[in-house]
């Protein structure tokens, strides 16, 4: 049998490690979610933008020089929008997850009486 103080221990330890496991399955969700994001938006710019020949060769920026750039500005759009929204979603996550941590993490009867020892 384990004392007291060695159970909260491994129970301690065991919290971390699950935390640690939540987070990085998190990390790898949002990560695909992103490759996909950006694969989509790659298929997107194919579709929408018409192929012609620019102003200057070799220059990205003068691709916007054409008239018919609106497709460009639409994925740059699109994208700025996608990212805002990734962001929130991050901010209200880490929010959510501050909140309930504060909620419940309050110290037990026995662990305010090892902090006094």
């Amino acid at each position: 049998m384990y004392d007291t103080a060695r159970r909260v221990a491994l129970v301690k330890q065991r919290v971390r490690e699950n935390t640690r496991r939540r987070q990085r399955c998190e990390a790898i969700s949002l990560s695909a979610a992103c490759i996909l994001l950006c694969a989509a938006l790659m298929q997107t710019a194919g579709t929408v933008v018409t192929p012609g020949q620019t102003a200057a060769w070799g220059v990205f920026g003068a691709m916007l020089l054409r008239e018919d750039a609106g497709g460009y500005v639409l994925v740059a759009v699109v994208s700025f929008a996608a990212a805002v929204v990734i962001t929130a979603l991050c901010f209200r996550l880490r929010s959510k997850e501050n909140r309930r941590k504060d909620g419940t993490h309050k110290p037990n009867q026995h662990e305010k009486e090892e902090k006094s020892q």
